[in-house]
């Protein structure tokens, strides 16, 4: 059986809003609710693990209610300090059991990417570290720090990284076993597994897996997630 780790630690200082940013309302309810009914969908998922911010209780019924039946731990200051207080939080596990690592803000993942990710590192994959990717369209140019271009990257060798990012046990028990400093400098997990020298595997992602970060990216996750209720998607 797998478990899945999402991070709802966050401040969403950018968001401006009240609350943490994963219990800001989005389409009537907390945007943590939404990844959290998506990783409950998923047969093989026995437990789910919620880092929340430090000293943060529920404030609301749709907060509690969207917590039901997850095991919530506090986080760290730092995501991936969050990530190793959430794997902690889960128990004991087996060194080849799969953990699932998500973003709270990230609210539009479905079953069937997270059905790939687990697959992908399952016992006999050959692979213990994949992660959502999405293919990059823009063109990415390196500059510095004037803003003079250096030089134009090949957009077809590159990929923008999402989560859920899928792990064996010891994989991820491995990549966060590391001082606070280098978690701290972490943008990803799948990061410190490469430092580590652990083979990462891309599994693609569809670019509607995105993170909301500005106001603007909560209304368009307003407006998705509102004709998904209407349609009667699963919640």
């Amino acid at each position: 059986m797998a478990v899945a780790l999402i991070v709802a630690a966050g401040s969403g200082e950018r968001l401006g809003g009240s609350v943490p940013k994963a219990f800001i309302l989005c389409a009537g309810r907390p945007l943590v609710a939404w990844s959290i009914d998506a990783f409950r969908a998923v047969d093989g998922i026995d437990r789910i693990v919620v880092a929340v911010p430090s000293g943060w209780t529920a404030s609301s019924d749709g907060d509690v209610e969207a917590l039901e039946g997850c095991v919530v731990c506090e986080g760290g200051s730092d995501r991936s300090l969050s990530v190793r207080a959430a794997l902690s939080a889960a128990g004991d596990l087996d060194d080849s059991q799969v953990v699932l690592v998500h973003d709270a803000a990230r609210p539009f993942v479905e079953r069937e990417l997270i059905e790939r990710l687990m697959a992908a590192v399952a016992p006999g994959a050959g692979c213990e570290a994949a992660i959502a990717a999405t293919q990059v369209t823009d063109t990415i140019k390196v500059a510095n720090e004037d803003g003079n271009v250096l030089s134009t990257l090949d957009r077809g060798t590159l990929r923008a990284v999402q989560t859920p990012q899928a792990f064996t046990n010891r994989a991820l028990a491995q990549a966060l076993d590391q001082g606070e400093d280098v978690l701290a400098a972490a943008t990803d997990d799948a990061a410190l597994a490469e430092a580590l020298g652990l083979a990462v595997q891309l599994v693609d992602s569809p670019s509607e897996n995105f993170k909301v970060t500005t106001q603007n990216d909560l209304d368009l996750a307003e407006l998705i997630l509102g004709r998904r209720a209407q349609a009667g998607a699963p919640r």
